[in-house]
């Protein structure tokens, strides 16, 4: 862990600002202040820069050279060696536990499965990261605005991954208390024992992630604690590292198709921030297209849309079918259901940045059931590297789109895989062991057929000329 000391800095607050995303109100805060709406109108707010002011290099392919210099834990975080891009906080007060070391896996058993031409797809696996998922890039930086402004306890509603990073930053650093908020009977119980190995006070209220982003927001306010959920911009910026990461082992080549799983979308908000950001300073000459997947079970972003046609429209959203939308599924009582926990949300609160990030990157979204999540887990984890089943949902929304022509078999595909494989290894046991009958059991009324990769175990007799045979049949 590096945690540096205070040291007076100008250049921050000169630099770096909070702006709310709206074309109509615009209003700017300082990044001395914790807020998670505009005070203004309401809206959303994103951390913005005098690039002007900034230190910005004059070629992407510059920051190769911090590697060089990675005994620097800023160097070595693969989120803080691009902190010119990012420049909100003093280097003294950032913490971090060296995230963002995270790989991309070129892999052709997988693009085969999705239809792409050898060479073509790309796995960034964020599982690599130090509590297991992608949510230490954007908790490195959420924590380090809540140790910039002097926070003691910071919160987080969650299935899972969130809770694990929060409480893994607040174990390492001893800075802060970690507050979590999960619904009852909703988080994997790999990301459960995280939080609560990590010394975390987890509270379970009777409901689902959406209930307990409601809480924990009515929580902080009322007692003054730091909401680390992505609402908080500064988590975002973390996050549009990832980008920077595929660019770098791309070799500062742009691909063809991010696709990423939905979710409450803050990665798609901050990979269209990203871009858009990239593309202002003039270190790429073109955006890549952006594909949101979202899981049936928890299908708000498609259904708004694909279906209802919302769009960004340069900020001025069209609400009124929103609200339609959230009106009915409250009269209805409908709550987000499906295998793939990490997503499984039915309110995202980016939903404004990421109409945004699908206007910038020309995005499409997609929505897959839980049998082709798990399918496509499963030809994930056969290609080596192994991932929870949200991730998979990116690799099965590759292959439809590759099925419905929007994705060319030359296309060059990043496919984000957002965590670790043991974050939910019982939807992977259950998956490859479980008879059919099973199986459907495990994924309740979701409407599966079969599990098509299934390895399932070869139970013999405890004898040798058994064993061999099994051996020789099976081989």
């Amino acid at each position: 862990m590096r945690l540096f000391m205070q040291t007076p800095s100008k250049t921050v607050s000169e630099i770096a600002f909070q702006q709310c995303i709206s074309p109509s109100c615009r209003a700017t805060f300082g990044v001395d202040e914790v807020l998670t709406a505009c005070t203004k109108c309401g809206g959303l707010l994103d951390v913005s820069y005098d690039w002007n002011a900034a230190a910005i290099p004059a070629s992407i392919s510059e920051f190769e050279s911090k590697w060089s210099n990675r005994h620097d834990p800023l160097c070595y975080s693969g989120v803080w060696r691009f902190r010119e891009l990012l420049p909100f906080a003093p280097p003294e007060k950032i913490v971090t536990v060296g995230e963002g070391q995270t790989l991309l896996q070129q892999t052709n058993s997988v693009g085969a499965f999705v239809g792409l031409d050898a060479g073509n797809l790309f796995l960034q696996y964020e599982g690599m990261n130090p509590s297991g998922s992608f949510k230490d890039n954007g908790m490195t930086a959420a924590f380090t605005h809540a140790h910039m402004i002097g926070a003691s306890q910071a919160a987080c509603a969650s299935t899972g991954n969130t809770s694990a990073s929060l409480a893994m930053y607040c174990a390492v650093s001893r800075l802060m208390k970690a507050v979590i908020f999960i619904g009852s009977g909703k988080i994997a119980y790999g990301k459960l024992s995280q939080a609560l190995e990590y010394g975390a006070l987890t509270v379970a209220i009777n409901g689902d992630f959406d209930d307990a982003m409601l809480r924990v927001k009515e929580v902080c306010s009322k007692l003054g604690i730091y909401l680390v959920n992505s609402i908080n911009p500064f988590r975002l910026e973390g996050q549009k590292t990832i980008m920077l990461r595929v660019l770098e082992s791309l070799q500062w080549q742009v691909p063809d198709w991010i696709i990423v799983p939905g979710g409450n979308l803050g990665n798609s908000s901050s990979f269209g921030k990203a871009f858009m950001e990239l593309k202002h300073l003039g270190l790429i000459d073109r955006v890549p297209r952006l594909a949101i997947i979202n899981a049936a079970g928890a299908n708000t972003l498609s259904q708004l849309y694909e279906e209802s046609g919302v769009r960004w429209n340069d900020g001025e959203i069209d609400n009124a079918p929103v609200e339609k939308y959230y009106d009915a599924m409250q009269a209805a009582g409908r709550k987000a259901s499906t295998i793939a926990s990490a997503i499984e949300i039915n309110r995202p609160v980016n939903f404004e940045k990421c109409l945004r990030a699908l206007d910038v990157c020309d995005g499409v979204v997609r929505e897959i059931s839980d049998l082709e999540i798990l399918d496509a887990k499963a030809q994930v984890g056969a290609g080596g590297i192994g991932c929870e089943p949200a991730s998979a949902a990116s690799v099965a929304g590759a292959k439809l789109l590759r099925e419905q022509g929007i994705i060319a078999p030359s296309d060059r595909v990043v496919c984000i895989l957002t965590g670790h494989q043991l974050k939910d290894p019982t939807a992977t046991v259950a998956y490859h062991t479980t008879d059919q009958e099973e199986f459907n059991e495990v994924l309740g009324s979701r409407g599966v057929q079969r599990a098509s990769y299934a390895n399932r175990a070869v139970s013999v007799p405890n004898d040798l000329n058994e064993i061999v045979r099994a051996i020789q049949l099976y081989s």
